[in-house]
């Protein structure tokens, strides 16, 4: 018993940093699958995703989901800045307002919001994805866990 106790600390990985997110990823997994939900589905995903295509303004709705998940992955480790590459891309994809000269360049206006949007889902679905298939922070690190420690800098 005491073996099996040993070997299963050897591959946590103890950072209280890490502790710490793991243990708010646990507590907040219900209302993180209810986001994922949300920015998945016909009216958060797939219909925004098709307003780019169709050249629609309502693709600059898509700034409502992405900041909120962006909020609420801070709120999971608030005391840790979440990684500057993702911060950039984020900040370059939101505070947009639709003009109708925005038409003329749609790509270079729209572009930022969807990579915005697309980044930030994407660490939602992994802190879903981890937070329900993990029992304790591994030190060796699936790919998607190890980029969601990427985002609190702790990789």
């Amino acid at each position: 018993m005491e073996e099996n106790r040993n070997s299963v600390l050897e591959i946590q990985d103890n950072r209280p940093e890490v502790k710490e997110l793991f243990s708010n990823l646990k507590k907040e997994l219900p209302n993180l699958e209810k986001l994922f939900k949300k920015c998945s589905g016909q009216g958060g995903y797939e219909d925004p995703i098709y307003r780019f295509y169709h050249q629609s303004f309502k693709v600059y709705w898509l700034q409502d989901n992405t900041k909120e998940i962006v909020e609420t992955l801070q709120a999971l480790l608030p005391n840790l800045a979440l990684n500057p590459k993702f911060l950039s891309i984020v900040n370059e994809g939101l505070g947009k307002k639709f003009k109708p000269e925005d038409n003329a360049r749609w790509l270079e206006k729209t572009r930022p919001i969807l990579e915005a949007f697309f980044h930030a889902r994407y660490f939602l679905e992994m802190a879903v994805r981890y937070g329900n298939e993990l029992e304790y922070p591994p030190n060796r690190l699936p790919s998607g866990w190890a980029s969601f420690l990427y985002l609190y800098n702790l990789r």
